[in-house]
């Protein structure tokens, strides 16, 4: 399963999965916690809006550290630890607003940064057998699965209020993840082929990130909206609807066991390509045929495409295009301008339109959906010339 001898496999996996698993405990219970304090539902969105806002601006700024310091293992222990240290301010006056979102703004602007700059460590030791990288990002999904469905057997008979307790754990993890790691890994070449400006103005660079933002974008109503309206417009119990989003990241894994071996049939734009039909198509199930629990099931294992092979083939693209040390600032782009600003957008669209009618909401996702395909199709240049068209 490992490319190299010298992999150590465990401990970036490790890394990973604990990553995630503070992804598990937020999604599905932050909410609650939060609402649990006394949080108006104004000041819990406000909350998510400045986690999204950190994730837009917090990769580009530690990108540029990373790359000038010439130290990106070392930037990544550092937010590491300024993550845990900030997070710690989350058990002191939890009842005064201004506080709790400082203490959130602080805290994420540290976690929020450090994925991008793993994703470049964790490509350099794969050093040219960059097609196992699925085998260990996919312990991210298992510790996302593990968080979510753990806590939620622990919060039937430990209070929620405890949550923090969870999340601070799961941050000290990541942090000793990151110092297991030999600190002389990193391998990423000095050479700079381009400067970052003109690889920015390609065509095909244009064309990716707008991909990226659109298909993100797209996921705004899943994301914000999906347990809401299987409840309350359905009446699918709470414990069906966590299933569900299991369902979704146990697809995500399946696939990414077995990536390496499509990415080398397919290549990464028909794979990615597929996928945003894939997306459109999946956001059509849900928002017209939610009441048949035979769709809901085949809809969420389209996630395995719509975020599993999209992200594995995103992750590959700027490996590609952003070579040297280029290759950071390429990561931090992809995170801050897909998950920072196209799911914060779609967040917020979103929620403008779904009082309005929570079908056509998921319909308008799927018409960013296939925006995103005549994008990618026009623009994105085909790796692989013998692979299939589309």
């Amino acid at each position: 399963m490992v490319a190299r001898r010298d992999l150590p496999y465990w401990r970036l996996s490790g890394f990973y999965a604990f990553y995630f698993a503070v992804l598990g405990a937020l999604i599905p219970y932050w909410g609650l916690y939060l609402k649990s304090l006394g949080y108006s539902s104004p000041q819990i969105g406000l909350i998510a809006a400045i986690i999204m806002g950190t994730k837009v601006v917090a990769p580009l700024f530690w990108g540029w550290l990373a790359e000038h310091s010439g130290q990106r293992l070392g930037v990544i222990r550092l937010g590491s630890f300024l993550a845990c240290l900030t997070f710690l301010g989350i058990f002191f006056y939890r009842s005064e607003f201004a506080w709790l979102a400082l203490v959130v703004a602080c805290y994420t602007f540290f976690w929020n940064a450090v994925l991008p700059q793993f994703e470049v460590v964790t490509l350099d030791y794969l050093d040219q057998h960059y097609d196992r990288y699925s085998q260990i990002r996919l312990w991210g999904s298992v510790g996302f699965i593990l968080a979510v469905v753990g806590l939620g057997w622990v919060f039937d008979v430990v209070d929620i209020y405890h949550l923090p307790v969870f999340i601070l754990s799961f941050l000290i993890m990541i942090l000793l993840a990151s110092l297991s790691l030999p600190a002389g890994a990193q391998q990423s070449s000095d050479e700079v082929t381009h400067s970052l400006r003109h690889l920015l103005s390609q065509p095909a660079s244009l064309s990716f990130f707008a991909v990226c933002f659109l298909l993100q974008l797209s996921h705004g109503p899943y994301y914000t909206f999906y347990s809401l309206y299987l409840v309350e417009q359905y009446g699918y119990t709470r414990s069906a609807t966590g299933l569900l989003w299991a369902l979704g990241v146990v697809a995500e894994v399946g696939i990414f066991l077995v990536m390496h071996k499509l990415v080398r049939r397919w290549g990464v734009r028909y794979l990615l390509l597929v996928s945003l039909l894939l997306t459109a198509v999946r956001w059509v199930m849900i928002g017209f045929g939610a009441g048949s629990l035979g769709v809901l099931l085949l809809a969420q294992l389209l996630h395995a495409f719509s975020f599993a092979v999209a992200h594995a083939m995103a992750i590959e693209w700027v490996r590609r295009q952003f070579p040297g040390r280029q290759q950071g600032h390429g990561q931090a782009l992809y995170s801050a301008l897909s998950f920072g600003a196209g799911g914060a957008l779609g967040a917020m669209l979103s929620g403008l339109v779904w009082d309005f009618s929570p079908q056509w909401t998921f319909a308008a996702a799927a018409v960013a959906a296939l925006l995103a395909y005549a994008i990618g199709w026009w623009g994105i240049r085909d790796d692989n010339p013998g692979a299939s068209k589309l």
